[in-house]
């Protein structure tokens, strides 16, 4: 009796034993099914995928910088097992290194075009930026034109008394030809056959642009909407001051969809990855703590 009940106990533990693993890979399971497809905007995404992991390598865009290294914060904070390195360097840049295969993710405040037609890029549109035209704050005009705007860029206006200002000179503080901020600058701004000014500065970042126009008098600028801070001017732009509002209803044009480039099929960490910044979670909250537009909102 005593040996038939030690192996009635034996298979009783063993039974038990079965069914936590078998419970156990259940929740694993679960766990891994959690996500929704990038480009679903809105969709709500189960974001602690634990089973995850994996390397994230992204650059790119210094306007987007700042909403990706939040994303990689709180990503990493969910998915311990996922590393994710984020850094700028401008759209141009972080579409030839995404191209390369050099990194993860190329982050583009313009579309690839052309040139990269051929490289298997696949477009991830995350966010709107609204950029504004910004200027030292002794400078005491308070809207330009699109005409105005795009003289003085191309450096046909080059004193602030002839759009209305005092009598003082203008200088231009701009990006280098490989930003992305410079070339939609370009395209809602200049005409179609100009180019920036020849003397006008050009910054390696955003932060370096705004930083510029703060410091330098009679300094204009261009920058996103996450970088302005009270120590500079913000511009209105053919009558139309930055809102998020007005850019809903049409009336500010100064904005851009925000590109985040793979190579092909994302990897399941990155593709992870791309489907937290497109969740509610982070659509809803942070991306407009950061002065960004949620991109649901832009696509309804």
């Amino acid at each position: 009796m005593l040996n038939v009940s030690k192996k009635a106990v034996a298979m009783g533990m063993a039974a038990t034993l079965a069914a936590g693993l078998m419970v156990g890979c259940g929740s694993s399971d679960s766990s891994a099914q959690g996500g929704s497809k990038t480009g679903d905007a809105g969709k709500t995404t189960d974001t602690a995928q634990t089973d995850i992991s994996g390397k994230i390598t992204a650059s790119g865009s210094t306007a987007l910088l700042p909403l990706v290294k939040q994303a990689a914060t709180e990503f990493q904070d969910k998915n311990k097992n996922v590393t994710i390195d984020v850094s700028g360097g401008g759209s141009g840049t972080g579409l030839k290194q995404v191209a390369e295969g050099s990194v993860t993710i190329g982050m583009s405040d313009v579309e690839s075009g052309k040139d990269y037609a051929d490289k298997g890029l696949v477009d991830h549109q995350v966010v709107v930026a609204p950029f504004v035209l910004v200027t030292n704050k002794d400078v005491n005009v308070t809207n330009l034109t699109k005409d105005q705007a795009g003289k003085i860029f191309t450096g046909e206006i080059t004193n602030w008394k002839d759009v209305g200002g005092k009598d003082e000179k203008i200088t231009i503080v701009g990006r280098p030809e490989s930003s992305g901020s410079r070339k939609l600058v370009k395209q809602l701004v200049l005409p179609a056959d100009k180019d920036f000014a020849k003397d006008a500065i050009a910054q390696d970042s955003t932060g370096a642009v705004r930083q510029t126009v703060q410091q330098t008098a009679g300094a204009i600028g261009y920058i996103d909407a996450p970088y302005i801070t009270p120590d500079i001017s913000v511009l209105s732009f053919d009558g139309v001051a930055y809102s998020e509002d007005n850019i809903y209803n049409g009336t500010y044009k100064l904005f851009a969809f925000e590109h985040m480039y793979t190579k092909g099929t994302p990897d399941k960490a990155t593709q992870a990855f791309l489907d937290y910044i497109m969740s509610d979670e982070f659509q809803s909250k942070d991306v407009k703590d950061l002065k960004f537009i949620p991109v649901n909102k832009m696509k309804k």
